[in-house]
C-alpha cells in the first residue's frame, strides 16, 4: 500500500487524492446574495447534514489552491449570514456544473446556467425552482480551517424552511430515492447518479442486536466463498435457527437435490451449500442461508 504524507506532498495532489477517496459526496448547490443584492449560485461537494434538532447542515467553500483567493459564496455568507442550499439531481446536473464556472463577481449564475430563480420566504437569496429540495438557512457560524490555498471554511447553517417537490415523495410522504435521482461528486470529472442498481437496502443493526461475526461457527467464518459482507449479514441475525428447523429444511427440493448429487463427497457438498447460501444471502434470505450453512457442520 502506498503511503502519502500531506506535509511532503503538493496541495493539489493531496486535494485530488482526498476527493478521489472520499466519495461519493453530496452536493450543496448554494445560492447567496451580496450586500447589493447581486445573486451568486455555485455547487460545493464538501457538504453534509449534522443535526436534526436544531436542523444543521454544513458546507465548505475552500480557498482556491492555485492563488489562495476566496470564493464569492464565502464572501456573501460572511456578509449576509444567509444561504439557500438547493439539492441538485440528474435533471439539472449539467446546469449545476456550469454554475461552478468562475464568473466575475456580480455575474448571475442563474442566468448563465439557464436555471430559474424563485423568491425565498425567510432569506434574501432566491432558491432554484428546478431543484427537488431547497433549504433556506441562516448562517450561524463560519469557521476558517486555515489561511493557505486549499483551506476549507465550515459554513454552519441552521435550516429555517425546507421546500420539497411533491414529485419526489412516495405514498407515505417520504422522499423516494429513485424519484429524487440524486447526483454526487467523485474525484476529477466523475459523478455518481444515485439510481437504478446503485441504490440498495440494508437493514440497520440498531433494529436488533446481532450475534456478530465472532459468534459464527468456525467453518462459516473460514469460508472461501462467502465474503466479509456475507458474514456480516449472518452476524446481524439475532436468533440462529434451531436444529429442528435445520432438519426440516432438508426437505426443501433444492436442498434435497444437492444432498443427492454431492452427498458422497463432504468437501463438494460443503462447497455447493456455501454457494447456495451465498445466493440466498444476496437475495436477502438470511434465515434460509443460515439453515444451509448449519448443514455443513
Amino acid at each position: 500500500m502506498k503511503t502519502i504524507n500531506p506535509k511532503e506532498t503538493k496541495t493539489a495532489e493531496v486535494h485530488a487524492l482526498l476527493l478521489g477517496a472520499i466519495a461519493p459526496r453530496p452536493i450543496a448547490f448554494a445560492s447567496t446574495v451580496d450586500e447589493e443584492g447581486n445573486v451568486n449560485l455555485s455547487p460545493f461537494s464538501f457538504f453534509n447534514v449534522f443535526s436534526a434538532k436544531p436542523p444543521i447542515v454544513v458546507f465548505s467553500p475552500a480557498r482556491r489552491v492555485r492563488d489562495n483567493t476566496s470564493k464569492h459564496t464565502l464572501e456573501n455568507v460572511m456578509t449576509t449570514k444567509e444561504v439557500v442550499i438547493n439539492i441538485g439531481n440528474y435533471d439539472i446536473v449539467e446546469q449545476m456544473s456550469l454554475a461552478s464556472t468562475e464568473y466575475d463577481k456580480g455575474v448571475n449564475e442563474f442566468i448563465k446556467s439557464g436555471l430559474t430563480s424563485e423568491p425565498s420566504v425567510m432569506v434574501r437569496a432566491p432558491r432554484v425552482k428546478e431543484a427537488p429540495v431547497a433549504l433556506e438557512c441562516r448562517v450561524n457560524e463560519v469557521i476558517s480551517l486555515g489561511p493557505e490555498g486549499g483551506a476549507g471554511n465550515l459554513v454552519i447553517c441552521e435550516v429555517l424552511l425546507i421546500h420539497v417537490s411533491e414529485n419526489i415523495l412516495d405514498e407515505e410522504g417520504k422522499i423516494d430515492p429513485y424519484k429524487l435521482d440524486a447526483v454526487a461528486r467523485m474525484g476529477g470529472d466523475y459523478y455518481l447518479r444515485a439510481n437504478g442498481d446503485c441504490i440498495f437496502e440494508l437493514p440497520k443493526p440498531v433494529r436488533n442486536k446481532g450475534v456478530g461475526v465472532d459468534q459464527l461457527p468456525e467453518h462459516i467464518r473460514n469460508s472461501s466463498i462467502l465474503s466479509g459482507n456475507h458474514l456480516a449479514r449472518l452476524g446481524n441475525t439475532e436468533v440462529i435457527p434451531t436444529t429442528e428447523e435445520v432438519e426440516a429444511f432438508k426437505a426443501d427440493p433444492l436442498v434435497s437435490y444437492t444432498f443427492n448429487k454431492y452427498g458422497h463427497d463432504k468437501t463438494l457438498l460443503r462447497e455447493e451449500f456455501e454457494r447456495l447460501a451465498k445466493q440466498l444471502l444476496d437475495d436477502h434470505q438470511v434465515l434460509e442461508a443460515w439453515k444451509i450453512l448449519l448443514m455443513c457442520e
